[in-house]
């Protein structure tokens, strides 16, 4: 009999992992096939019981794929929300499941506890679109002009910043600067977005996410015609004439709480592919249609790297204490900006 004609035999699990990953199985079994969980729930069962002994907090930012999300993260969300919650609690150990300068914001956030990234070259191409001397060189171009930074930049770029924001708060943060105009950095589409929405002027760079621009408007009205009545719902990086096609343009916590709200029958986020896996294990009511762009360097993040992760404790993100003390002051401003509206 040829080795192709044998039965493929499904893995088996141990009682004692199957006891410690079943409740978490129940929740993501539409999701995730039974013979991939096989092969998962043992690395997640591990690492679960490792965060334990080592005081450890795993963060994960929600373009993680499923089994990483819903199966070992204590906590999960926006970059920013995640390192803001973990600077709060006693964990000795940070393990950040995103991108690097996730991690950095982590440290910046958290000086005294240790940062780990499961993989050093998960990084990204908007980040990657700017660095300190260009901001700089901003700065002699358009003297006088105050620089509002996308908090998915580097450390050193938030330390040549006035204030960050974030995709939901950007126009707010922008407008409370009470100037006639801003250098918005580093995401050109987002800042068109900005620019849509206030009467300063936005003065941008050409930075881009590499998943979000592949998106198109043809796209967008492809999946109109081929499921009749979807609503979408997009990340205000992708471009102009993808958001002009949206039903609704939001952060991605904006984008989650939308689905919350309105219940669509069918739905489509043009956003990274898995965090629609995410939110989809929430509303099991909701049928969502993937748009399969996967960041390739969130993808870098496996359960197996963040096993090593804990067990090694590798690989220890470090940020310049100078440079961690001006970047937060650009977090802290925005974060100020916030209060006073709240306020």
């Amino acid at each position: 009999m040829s080795p192709l004609a044998v039965p493929r035999k499904k893995p088996a699990l141990s009682p004692a992992v199957r006891k410690a990953t079943d409740p978490i199985y129940q929740r993501v079994k539409r999701i995730i096939p039974e013979i991939e969980w096989a092969v998962h729930a043992p690395l997640i069962a591990r690492i679960n019981e490792l965060k334990k002994t080592r005081n450890a907090l795993l963060l994960a930012h929600n373009y993680q794929t499923p089994e990483i999300f819903h199966g070992v993260a204590d906590l999960s969300g926006d970059s920013l929300a995640l390192a803001r919650q973990a600077s709060e609690t006693d964990a000795e150990i940070i393990v950040l499941c995103g991108v690097h300068f996730m991690a950095e914001t982590a440290k910046i956030l958290s000086p005294d506890k240790t940062v780990l990234i499961p993989d050093l070259e998960a990084g990204c191409s908007l980040a990657d679109s700017i660095t300190a001397a260009d901001v700089r060189l901003l700065r002699e171009r358009y003297p006088g002009v105050p620089v509002v930074t996308y908090v998915n930049t580097s450390a050193e770029v938030k330390a040549e910043t006035d204030v960050c924001c974030t995709s939901a708060n950007a126009v707010e943060v922008v407008e409370s600067l009470g100037t006639e105009r801003v250098i918005f950095l580093p995401d050109e589409y987002l800042g068109h977005h900005v620019r849509n929405h206030t009467d300063v002027e936005v003065i941008l760079w050409k930075g881009h996410c590499e998943v979000h621009e592949q998106f198109s408007a043809a796209e967008l009205r492809g999946y109109r015609d081929l499921h009749p009545g979807i609503r979408i719902i997009a990340h205000p990086e992708c471009p102009q004439d993808v958001l002009r096609e949206a039903d609704f343009v939001g952060s991605t916590s904006g984008m989650i709480n939308w689905v919350g709200d309105h219940r669509p029958a069918k739905v489509v986020m043009i956003t990274e592919c898995s965090m629609s896996d995410n939110v989809a294990v929430h509303y099991p009511e909701v049928e969502f249609v993937r748009p399969c762009n996967l960041c390739p360097h969130m993808k870098k993040i496996t359960l197996e790297n963040i096993l090593s992760a804990l067990e090694r404790t590798e690989h220890r993100v470090e940020v310049d204490p100078a440079v961690a003390e001006r970047a937060r002051g650009a977090v802290d401003r925005m974060l100020a900006v916030g209060r006073g509206a709240r306020g």
